[in-house]
């Protein structure tokens, strides 16, 4: 499962670990986060989050 990244402070999300404090469970790819998800650092919606390559 691929990484993203926050593009406005640079939080990035791993599936791995999900977000458990938002509800997010360990184990969720970023595509099966509820839409309603921000980001827990800054407070963004998903839609600014770019996908990490490589």
């Amino acid at each position: 499962m691929e990484k993203w990244k926050c593009t406005a402070c640079d939080y990035i999300y791993d599936p791995a670990l999900g977000d458990p404090d938002s509800g997010v469970k360990p184990g969720t790819a970023f595509e099966d986060i509820p839409d309603s998800w921000i980001c827990p650092v800054c407070g963004v919606d998903k839609t600014l989050f770019e996908k990490i390559e490589g």
